[in-house]
């Protein structure tokens, strides 16, 4: 049943059960069980065994340990101490005090939370959680809800690294595009001047930036963000106290009065500072195990370990955050009980992790990915549809297999595939609608594990995470998807771009409030 229409099924339950029951390990359960079952065709015992291999394959791989999921997972457990330590010494009360004298609106929190999601474009993962512990303190002061608050974060990490070519997303794209112009002969792009070339034209991320701080300033609640919104607003409350958020500490610490913002800021520096010197340094071993690469900045984000450069970031930032905490004199003696906690702050996230990798291994083997591209190879469509139509398909594929990099893998060399054999002309338009599907379908997916660390970083339920962005989302599709169909009937970037931003002005006049909500 592998490559066939039932290879969908799995994906739809589990999201659909995430939808209709809001219970996020339940839902991936199923999914994970429904995808075993029609993988051994029914069969009990084997599909136990395929189940416990699927589990098995988070830590060992190919006879090996699997070091991208375990080194992710350590990066968690010790930003979760980092984030306790930094409770305890006082760093996180201090920075919310020192925040509140400056950032005095709730638009200034959010627009904070924003714009660091920009700057911080060296990594996706990277910046959901580093951003996060940031901007939590500022947000929760100003009452911006934590379902808010994972939106402006998930919706302005991947966007920006998705355009960055330096960053572990730009090398990875820069790589496969180098590939598919070789294959095709094209030869008047380099892989990185067609990467800047299809940047103007990647719709969704120029329609879901302005939408995070449009929100912003206008105060526009979608869905049920308004209820998370107002809960905040009145009550103070900035989760749903009946659901349990991820990455956040459960009990009271206690709280030292001789902690600085120093205690905060350097601790958030030094995790810059180590991860991206980490991603040079091991992206520089990577490159001179290859011959016949040259060594430059692009290369060396493209031969980068980000999960082994994110752990050793991790431990340079919590080396800081104990020197810093050892010399405001503070009790040794607090120190078992901040690495508990914060441990047990990032267990929630760690389930909804691993059973996130354990359903979409058990998708991959299903060939859910190739069944949907090659629905595209096969049909006969206009060639000015090709832009739109990728761009659908890869948002459904990102939404269904949770992992926008797969899609990427996936879509970029049947769009160059397509292209070929029909208008060589739309190569670069098809590939720019690829990359922003991808995303848009990664903001939708429950399963993805940009999405569940987006939730981390926040502080946010996961599944309130997921249900108050996808307006938002599918807001900034539609649009995008506007733009795809102007650009493949005219030719023209520009037009499609303009396109774009009428449509979202238009949107924020429908939807922007007159004045905004006061902070109380």
């Amino acid at each position: 049943m592998s490559g066939t229409i039932y290879s969908i099924l799995p994906p739809i339950i589990a999201i659909l059960m995430v939808i209709l029951t809001r219970r996020v390990l339940l839902s991936l359960g199923v999914g994970i069980l429904s995808a075993a079952l029609i993988l051994t065709n029914f069969s009990i015992l084997e599909t136990i065994t395929k189940v416990y291999e699927a589990f098995k394959a988070i830590f060992i791989s190919d006879g090996a340990l699997n070091t991208w999921n375990v080194f992710i997972l350590l990066f968690l457990l010790i930003l979760g101490v980092v984030t306790a330590l930094i409770s305890i010494s006082g760093g996180s009360r201090a920075f919310g005090e020192w925040a509140q004298k400056r950032v005095k609106t709730r638009a200034g929190a959010q627009f904070t939370a924003a714009l660091l999601g920009v700057l911080i474009f060296i990594d996706d993962y990277f910046n959901a959680l580093a951003v996060g512990q940031v901007s939590r303190p500022i947000t929760d002061r100003q009452r911006v809800s934590r379902a808010k608050l994972a939106y402006i974060i998930d919706s302005t990490s991947a966007p920006v690294c998705v355009v960055s070519p330096v960053s572990s997303w730009g090398a990875y794209i820069i790589a496969m595009i180098g590939t598919i112009l070789a294959t095709h002969g094209v030869s008047e792009y380099t892989p990185l001047s067609a990467f800047m070339t299809m940047v103007p034209m990647n719709y969704y991320v120029f329609a879901a930036l302005a939408l995070v701080f449009a929100t912003a300033y206008f105060n526009i609640n979608l869905g049920s963000m308004k209820q998370h919104e107002e809960r905040a607003i009145e009550t103070g409350v900035v989760f749903d106290p009946e659901k349990e958020p991820l990455g956040d500490i459960k009990e009271d610490l206690p709280t030292s009065d001789k902690g600085t913002i120093a205690n905060l800021v350097w601790p958030i520096i030094a995790l810059i500072i180590g991860t991206v010197s980490a991603m040079l340094w091991t992206g520089y071993q990577g490159v001179q195990g290859e011959e016949g690469v040259s060594l430059t900045l692009l290369t060396m984000f493209e031969y980068t370990d980000v999960a082994k450069s994110l752990v050793l970031g991790g431990l340079f930032g919590l080396l800081v955050t104990l020197a810093l905490y050892f010399s405001k004199g503070i009790s040794a003696s607090y120190l078992p009980k901040g690495f508990l906690e914060g441990i047990k702050s990032m267990l929630p996230a760690i389930y909804i992790l691993s059973l996130a990798w354990m359903i979409v291994d058990l998708i991959g083997q299903l060939k859910t990915g190739e069944y949907l591209a090659g629905l595209v190879e096969q049909s006969n469509m206009n060639t000015a549809l090709l832009p739109v139509i990728l761009f659908i398909l890869a948002g459904f594929m990102a939404f269904a297999t949770g992992t926008s990099w797969g899609t990427f893998g996936i879509m970029l060399p049947i769009a160059g595939e397509i292209t070929a054999a029909t208008d060589i002309s739309m190569l670069l338009p098809a590939m720019a609608a690829v990359l922003a599907g991808a995303v848009l379908g990664d903001h939708c997916s429950p399963i993805s594990d940009t999405t569940i660390l987006s939730s981390t970083g926040a502080g946010s339920h996961h599944i309130d995470h997921v249900i108050t962005q996808m307006p938002y989302a599918i807001t900034g599709g539609i649009i995008a998807a506007a733009g795809y169909l102007v650009l493949g009937f005219s030719g023209s970037m520009l037009l499609g771009l303009l396109t774009v931003v009428v449509l979202l002005v238009v949107f924020i006049l429908i939807f922007k409030k007159k004045e905004e909500i006061p902070s109380k």
